[in-house]
Order: C-alpha cells, then sequence, then structure tokens
C-alpha cells in the first residue's frame, strides 16, 4: 500500500565498533520510487538499511513514515521487507514454504493462492515444490525476492541482491525487478557498488556523499 509521503531518513548517525560509519544522512523515497544507493563495500550503505528495517539501531536521527516516527518501532511492526546478496533460503522448506513464511497468519489456501500469484510474477510458475537445493543463483535469488514480497511490504529494501551473479543475468534480473515494483506500485532502496546496475534498477541514483548534511 502506498501512503502519501513514505518513508524519510532525517539526521541520521550510524556506529560500528566505537567509531562513526554515517553522520547526518537524509534520505526520502518518494511513493512507488525506486532508489538506488552506490557506494564501496565497509561504506555504511548495508547499515543504514539495516537501521531502516528496524533490526540496528541508529545512534541519533529519526526515520519516519508518512510523517509518524517509527525509529524505535520493532522491526516485525513496520511492513519493509529485505532481500540480502545470498538469498538464505529456508534448505528444509520447498520453495512454496520459503515464499510463505511469512504468511503464517492466512489460511492454507490463501497462503497457497498467494505463494501462486507471486511466483507467476517472478517468472517461477510451478515452482512450488521445487527442492531450494535445485535452484540456480537466479532462481534462488527470485524466490527470495517473492518471499520478501509476500506479506505485501509497504517498502523493500535490497542489499546488493544481484552481486554474486554474473553480468548478464544481473542485469536481467535487474530490469525485471524494476518491472516487477512498479507494476506493484512499491517503493524500494537498492544499495550496490555497480553503477550500470543501479541505472537498470532505479529511478534516481544517489551516493553516500549526496545524503549526508543535505535536509
Amino acid at each position: 500500500m502506498i501512503t502519501e509521503e513514505g518513508p524519510r531518513v532525517t539526521d541520521l548517525r550510524i556506529d560500528y565498533d566505537g567509531a562513526t560509519l554515517l553522520d547526518h544522512v537524509h534520505l526520502s523515497v518518494s511513493p512507488g520510487e525506486i532508489v538506488a544507493l552506490l557506494g564501496p563495500s565497509g561504506s555504511g550503505k548495508s547499515s543504514l538499511l539495516r537501521c531502516i528495517a528496524g533490526v540496528q539501531a541508529p545512534e541519533s536521527g529519526t526515520i519516519s513514515w508518512d510523517g509518524v516516527d517509527i525509529t524505535r518501532t520493532p522491526a516485525h511492526l513496520r511492513r519493509i521487507g529485505l532481500v540480502f546478496q545470498d538469498p538464505l533460503l529456508f534448505p528444509h522448506r520447498d520453495v512454496e514454504g520459503n515464499v510463505s513464511f511469512g504468511l503464517r497468519d492466512q489460511s492454507p489456501g490463501q497462503r497457497s493462492a498467494r505463494v501462486a500469484q507471486l511466483l507467476e510474477l517472478v517468472g517461477l510458475p510451478g515452482f512450488g515444490q521445487r527442492d531450494v537445493a535445485t535452484l540456480s543463483g537466479g532462481e534462488a535469488q527470485r524466490v527470495a525476492l517473492a518471499r520478501a514480497l509476500a506479506p505485501r511490504p509497504r517498502l523493500l529494501l535490497l542489499d546488493e541482491p544481484f552481486g554474486a551473479l554474473d553480468r548478464d543475468l544481473r542485469d536481467r534480473l535487474g530490469v525485471d525487478v524494476r518491472n516487477l515494483l512498479h507494476a506493484q506500485g512499491i517503493p524500494a532502496v537498492h544499495v550496490t557498488h555497480d553503477r550500470v546496475e543501479a541505472d537498470l534498477v532505479a529511478d534516481r541514483v544517489l551516493t553516500l556523499a549526496d545524503l549526508t548534511g543535505a535536509a
């Protein structure tokens, strides 16, 4: 569901191992917009995503949604999806079991229908009963994307999700993800060190320097 304002990060400071990693960070994402954040490894991109998702607490600053402060809101109440470079699929569950993981409050029929819809969206129709160990890298990342989308998040965070894939597959998935998110109206923040990937996926490309000190 799209709100009027979307997520906003204001004057955020993030420390790591006793030192300041990022300071005075400002970022806003418009409804339905995909923003790519460029920066080298270790620069703080992933830490920023974790703070937005609620799995890491910033030292100062605020994270808000539609004007409401959610800085201290628990992660499970934020309705924010997160996809990593490693798909992190559950090896003891098949594809359907992975995608339906966040739908445990729904009936079996509702879960099955939602899984089928998502597998169609990510280009894996009929894959529900597949063992995740048999998936290619690109297929596994599509399953991870479907799992993140299953609970209908209001924001998707993508932490270098294509970094382990070859160039051709990375480019194909980048275009597919962009089209899918736009079709669903879901805003996203995509972090990467690859400018080509950023341009393929995003509506707007920023560097960490762009986020610092500018309200």
